[in-house]
């Protein structure tokens, strides 16, 4: 065996039945986040845009439009297979960009076009890496998800460093508007991997493969959190992030706002903490992620984020400047891509397809972003009640050391499952 294969061989752990949907999944996630970050500091910098003392608002808004939009996704899911349902989705938010491009071309109402094209964002970055996972989850084992999602995550972390650096390069010559019609080229190409992922798994017998409708209804996902103490776990842990990272996305825009000056500079600030943890979290999941969830289990995976923002918060208390602000930043999304989403995502593998598609994207998207508007408001009212941004970080501590100890017993639950059995439950059995 040569150097390059086996250097290949330990970036890709897939055995001969899983490398064509691994790498096909590796392409899809590749283009979904290229899209998605080329956008994103556009998205940042339309925050501030419309002032930071709005971003409250925007938070909520985010969130009723979820609740709005959840049903409707419910409906699709229960109605349509994946391979119809997933390219609807996509299909929708690039018809989306292309209404938005035109707005922003003609300068139309620039200040409500900034704040509706955040909330949409906001909608589109949950809905559509939601709806990846859960086709992950549908289709690779708890074993294999350990093993694989370190290496897809990849795919993802890659275009996340195409993304900002497209903005970067362009934003200023081309104007920020004109990066909408990349990410609409990235949304078709993530459609197409998505098409031929399907195909890819119908043909190997390496993979779970049920392209059958999950069928239900329209608010099974609800349910299904409900009655299972397991996915309430998932969904306290998913909220707890939206804490840590709403604290200190809120600290980060003051803190922006005051201290660099002009859309073009805060955009770059911005792509250019995209473009660092790209850098980091693609080499730790190559080589690391796999092998770090095989050794320690997806409860110390899971616990790394937090513990990182323990760390952070009391830094942030202790110095609240721009260059703490940007390491943390750096830091725990690091963390976060690297370790601890792969660990989430492994939490799902042990659970039936319809909490898989509905209950997952109940916690990921509705929990998750009621979340940052509940958050984003306890922010605005520590602010409002003359606590700087050091004390709000000292506040965040005890939340978070809770959320390590979530962690630590999710992890148990979730290892527990696993041993009885590696395949989802029956669907329609509790879970």
């Amino acid at each position: 065996m040569t150097a390059a294969e086996r250097w290949l061989r330990r970036a890709v752990p897939a055995t001969p039945q899983e490398s064509a949907a691994a790498l096909w999944s590796f392409g899809y996630f590749f283009a979904l986040l290229a899209g998605y970050y080329v956008l994103r500091p556009l998205r940042d910098q339309m925050g501030i845009a419309g002032g930071t003392r709005a971003l409250p608002w925007l938070f909520t808004a985010t969130f009723v439009t979820l609740l709005v939009a959840q049903p409707l996704y419910g409906m699709l899911v229960a109605r349509l297979p994946r391979a119809r349902f997933i390219p609807i989705v996509y299909h929708f938010f690039v018809a989306n960009l292309a209404v938005f491009w035109v707005l922003l071309a003609l300068d139309v109402e620039p200040v409500i076009v900034a704040r509706v094209f955040f909330v949409w964002v906001s909608v589109f970055n949950l809905f559509a890496v939601a709806v990846f996972w859960s086709f992950m989850a549908d289709l690779f084992t708890s074993e294999q998800g350990k093993r694989l999602f370190g290496f897809i995550g990849a795919g993802g972390t890659a275009g996340a460093l195409l993304g900002p650096a497209i903005t970067i390069v362009l934003s200023v010559p081309l104007g920020p508007h004109n990066l909408l019609i990349a990410a609409i080229v990235f949304l078709e190409i993530a459609v197409f991997c998505a098409h031929r992922l399907e195909r890819s798994a119908g043909v190997n017998p390496g993979h779970r493969h049920d392209a059958s409708r999950v069928g239900g209804s329209a608010l099974a996902g609800l349910w299904g959190l409900f009655r299972s103490p397991y996915l309430i776990g998932v969904a306290a842990w998913v909220s707890l992030l939206s804490f840590g990272a709403t604290m200190l996305y809120f600290a980060q825009a003051n803190v922006v706002s005051a201290t660099v000056q002009g859309a073009g500079a805060q955009t770059r600030v911005f792509a250019s903490i995209d473009l660092a943890v790209g850098l980091l979290t693609l080499a730790t999941q190559v080589f690391a992620t796999g092998r770090f969830l095989q050794r320690f289990g997806t409860g110390v995976a899971a616990g790394a984020l937090p513990a990182v923002y323990v760390i952070g918060f009391f830094a942030l208390a202790m110095t609240p400047t721009l260059a703490v602000i940007v390491v943390f930043q750096v830091a725990q999304r690091w963390m976060n891509f690297a370790i601890a989403n792969p660990a989430r995502q492994v939490f799902f593998t042990v659970v039936g397809r319809e909490e898989k598609y509905k209950a997952k994207n109940l916690i990921d998207v509705v929990v998750y972003r009621g979340s940052d508007a509940l958050y984003g408001w306890v922010y605005d009212v520590l602010h409002a009640a003359g606590l700087k941004i050091g004390a709000i970080a000292l506040c965040a501590v005890p939340v978070v050391l809770a959320w390590l100890i979530l962690s630590a017993t999710l992890g148990r639950m979730q290892e527990r499952r696993a041993a009885l059995d590696d395949a989802p439950t029956v669907q329609g059995e509790p879970t």
